[in-house]
C-alpha cells in the first residue's frame, strides 16, 4: 500500500493486542507488519520490518517498554513510538524517548484519531519532496465520473450516515468516498481532523469559540454555519493554528 505507516504492535497481553489491532484496522493508513509479546521480541521486530511508528506497552515482563523505547534510540533509523498503557503515572517518562503519544487503556477512539492524525503529520513533515512531482488535484467520484479539484479551493469536508460532502470556494460536491479516504490524501495541505464527521482546510479557519466539556465551535471565512470540534482535538488544532 502506497503511503501505508508500517505499524508494530508490542504488549505482552494478547487481548489487548487483538483490542488495538481491531481499533487501527478503521485507519485505512494504517499497516500492521507484526506484533511482539515483550521488550526484547520488539527490537528484533523493529530491526526485521523497520516499521515507521510501535505501539509499546509500558508493564512487561523482564524488558519493560521504557527500557525497550531506549533501546530503539539506538538503533540506525529510529521508529516513532506510541506508548499505549493502563497507567497514566509513566507519562513524563515516556517523553524521555521521544514518545509521539501516550495512550491510556481503555482506548478512546477519538483520542486515537488524534494520534494517527499526529503520526501522519510527523511522517509527511519529514519527507523529501520529489524532485519535479506536482501536487495535482484531488479526484472525486460523483454519480460515476471523475471531478478534479485543487486542494486549495476546498473549505471543509463533511461526512453524514451516507455520504460525504466537500464544501468549496465555488459550490459544495456530494460523494460515497469516504472521509478518512480524503484525510489520508489531504493531510500535506494542511488539512485537520477536528471531529469524526468534520476534516476543515486550517487556511480559512477565522475563530474558535469555547463550547461545553472543553469543546469549541470552529468558523469557516465566508461560511456562516459553526463548525464541532471535539474536546479530544481541541488542544492540537489550537497548537497547530497558533504561532
Amino acid at each position: 500500500m502506497e503511503n501505508a505507516i508500517r505499524t508494530l504492535i508490542v504488549d505482552d497481553e494478547p487481548y489487548s493486542r487483538e483490542e488495538l489491532k481491531h481499533l487501527l484496522g478503521n485507519f485505512p493508513a494504517i499497516q500492521i507488519v507484526g506484533e511482539a509479546e515483550s521488550g526484547e521480541a520488539a527490537i528484533m521486530k523493529v530491526i526485521h520490518h523497520q516499521p515507521d511508528v510501535v505501539f509499546l506497552d509500558v508493564e512487561m515482563p523482564k524488558m519493560n517498554g521504557m527500557q525497550a523505547a531506549k533501546a530503539l534510540q539506538e538503533l540506525k533509523k529510529v521508529p516513532m513510538v506510541v506508548f499505549a498503557t493502563a497507567y497514566p503515572q509513566f507519562a513524563a517518562e515516556a517523553f524521555r524517548y521521544n514518545a509521539i503519544d501516550y495512550l491510556l487503556k481503555p482506548y478512546d477512539e477519538e483520542q486515537l484519531h488524534e494520534t494517527i492524525n499526529r503520526i501522519e503529520n510527523n511522517l509527511q513533515s519529514t519527507k523529501e519532496p520529489e524532485p519535479g512531482k506536482s501536487t495535482g488535484k484531488l479526484a472525486v467520484e460523483l454519480d460515476g465520473e471523475i471531478f478534479y479539484i485543487e486542494p486549495k479551493e476546498i473549505l471543509y469536508i463533511v461526512r453524514d450516515e451516507k455520504f460525504t460532502k466537500l464544501v468549496t470556494k465555488n459550490g459544495e460536491y456530494e460523494t460515497k468516498q469516504s472521509l478518512k479516504d480524503f484525510e489520508l490524501r489531504l493531510v500535506k495541505f494542511g488539512f485537520f481532523r477536528i471531529h469524526k464527521s468534520f476534516l476543515v482546510n486550517l487556511e480559512f479557519v477565522t475563530r474558535l469559540t469555547p463550547w461545553f466539556n472543553g469543546a469549541y465551535q470552529l468558523q469557516i471565512e465566508g461560511r456562516k454555519e459553526m463548525l464541532s470540534v471535539s474536546r479530544n482535538y481541541a488542544k492540537a488544532l489550537r497548537n497547530r493554528l497558533e504561532i
